[in-house]
């Protein structure tokens, strides 16, 4: 049996101020898409409650990630509400080798610095300010002071929206996720990560 035709992996970026619905949106689609996986981040923030080692994050102390720093380890890093955050390269590089594409939770910060890869980015907007600060109280996940410190820096973060290659508004989640999808087939579709098209075509030619 011939081989399956396949295609060369691209890297996925969400990004969203916090409370707009990236992470939702991340989940559901590792959940259906079997053809994701998921950069998991390096941080030197302290693990939330539920949040596993090595699952959701990488967490590492400041003495551990400077070494990463300056070995080169890392794709893209940045620091976000005091913590840093960065994407270990060996893992990613492999994954798009394997024909997968890597799934990344980043801010504009992170998406910047990986400007060198195939890369597909989306930034996900809230319906409006207030919602955004409903969002983020309705999670209580946070002390007031900490949603207020996201809902200050959450006008800098939609201020990038323009370097993005899709823009979606979140209005409801289920619509939301259903575009996010239709964004996926049409990039999955792209000739130049169709790694088997020239063999095809030369063969095609060569039956004339």
């Amino acid at each position: 049996m011939a081989d399956k035709p396949r295609r060369r992996g691209f890297v996925f970026v969400l990004s969203s101020p916090s409370g707009a619905g990236k992470t939702t949106l991340a989940k559901r689609l590792l959940a259906s898409d079997l053809g994701f996986t998921l950069s998991v981040s390096a941080t030197t923030r302290p693990p939330r409650q539920g949040e596993v080692d090595g699952r959701d994050y990488t967490f590492v102390d400041d003495a551990a990630f400077d070494a990463m720093v300056a070995g080169g380890e890392l794709l893209e890093h940045a620091t976000v509400f005091g913590h840093r955050y960065g994407t270990p390269a060996a893992p990613v590089r492999a994954a798009l080798e394997d024909g997968k594409d890597v799934l990344f939770d980043v801010d504009w910060q992170g998406t910047q610095q990986l400007v060198q890869e195939d890369l597909v980015s989306v930034f996900i907007l809230p319906p409006s300010m207030s919602e955004l600060h409903q969002r983020l109280r309705s999670r209580a996940q946070d002390s007031d002071d900490v949603v207020a410190g996201r809902m200050s820096k959450a006008a800098g973060e939609i201020s990038h929206w323009a370097e993005y290659d899709y823009v979606l508004v979140n209005n409801d989640i289920e619509t939301c996720a259903a575009q996010l999808k239709k964004i996926i087939e049409v990039e999955r579709l792209r000739r130049t990560r169709q790694t088997w098209l020239a063999d095809f075509v030369r063969g095609l030619r060569r039956d004339a």
